[in-house]
């Protein structure tokens, strides 16, 4: 008898120990899996950063607006749709496309007047501004123009003219897009941000006509003939003067991006990537800002949408080994607090372009691997 229950016990032990361990294996793989799956951050951007209606919210905490060409809490943002819509063509999830075209047409598109996108949304939907924001536009006319050359959907095309016919007539100066339009002053901004001469888009819209090829070539000129300071690009194009303006504080986000636009007209800014691969490479991380005269960091902290746009102009130039270096850096950022899994999230609160850039990063990298 002392012996059957002996080994009874012994049986009972050894099944504990194989459903332990099989535990231990299936955490494991979930670690694995969130480590590096990029629906994680998709899936903390679904269920916290976005508002009631569907919109994404800009920040995780809400704040009140004290001035509406400000955005603060959980207001909305066209940069956030787009950066959103450009992710759910990559990575093929067209019913993810489908919902934010309808955000689009419902919210964010204005046709009280002519066609425009409004740049920023209350939390409930409603606008307190009558102005576009070009990067913005460019960018959702991107994703639209990239649907429609992936599915077919003439609605894609449709819209996307809508929106280029009305920035084409109404967003220009000196045949020249410009970076917002008032469109209830009827007023113009006198200067284009080169972060906005989005090649890609204007390429798409090229190749769908509602772009000429006289007027695409004008932007590849603009940015073939840029200066810059031996490192860095300036930030804007002066239309009345024609002249090329530096910030003498530079952020990074819109140096990499002119860069990932200068890389998709096939001229890699090989000065701005060496000296990102030597900052790296002595400090470990980049910084947020430099000085540009000195080129030391003109801030104290590292911006996840800063590694995911890095990631993303390795990848345009086939630079594996430097994605990678990146992509591991970005991914130590994610999931530190652990009651916002998938998220970049910092003493409680976020900024939606600081999920949205890795997001769309890590996703073009999982396919390139």
């Amino acid at each position: 008898m002392t012996n059957r229950i002996s080994t009874r016990k012994k049986a009972i032990l050894a099944i504990i120990v194989v459903l332990a361990l099989a535990g231990i294996v299936l955490i494991a793989c979930w670690i694995i899996q969130n480590k590096e799956n990029p629906d994680v951050t998709a899936a903390f951007i679904e269920e916290h950063m976005t508002n009631d209606n569907g919109t994404i919210a800009t920040y995780l905490k809400p704040a009140a607006s004290e001035n509406p060409d400000i955005v603060a809490g959980r207001e909305a943002l066209s940069e956030s749709l787009g950066l959103w819509m450009q992710t759910a063509v990559v990575s093929g999830n067209r019913v993810r496309f489908d919902d934010s075209v309808q955000l689009l047409t419902t919210y964010f598109l204005n046709q009280e007047q002519e066609p425009f996108i409004q740049w920023k949304l209350r939390p409930d939907g409603q606008s307190e501004v009558t102005t576009n924001a070009l990067g913005d536009d460019l960018r959702v006319l991107d994703a639209l123009l990239k649907a429609f050359n992936r599915w077919g959907e003439e609605e894609y095309l449709q819209l996307a003219k809508e929106i280029g016919i009305s920035l084409q007539a109404y967003t220009q100066t000196e045949g020249y897009f410009v970076d917002y339009h008032d469109f209830a002053r009827n007023e113009s901004a006198a200067a284009l941000s080169l972060v906005y001469v989005d090649i890609s888009a204007l390429r798409e819209m090229h190749n769908n006509g509602i772009l000429s090829l006289q007027d695409y070539e004008r932007y590849q000129d603009l940015l073939a003939h840029m200066p810059s300071d031996g490192i860095f690009y300036p930030k804007t194009y002066q239309i009345s003067s024609g002249q090329y303006e530096y910030d003498a504080s530079v952020n990074l986000i819109d140096q990499l991006i002119v860069g990932i636009h200068l890389a998709e007209m096939n001229h890699p800014p090989k000065d701005l990537i060496a000296f990102l691969k030597g900052e790296f490479r002595q400090h470990q991380q980049l910084a947020g800002r430099y000085t540009r005269e000195s080129r030391k960091p003109d801030a104290d902290y590292e911006s996840p949408a800063v590694y995911g746009l890095a990631i993303i102009l390795a990848l345009q130039t086939n630079d594996l080994p430097w994605a990678q270096q990146l992509h591991e850096r970005m991914l130590q950022f994610r999931g530190q607090n652990p009651a916002y899994p998938g998220g970049y999230v910092f003493d409680g609160n976020t900024h939606a372009f600081d999920n949205l850039f890795p997001l769309l990063a890590e996703t073009l990298f999982e396919q390139s691997r």
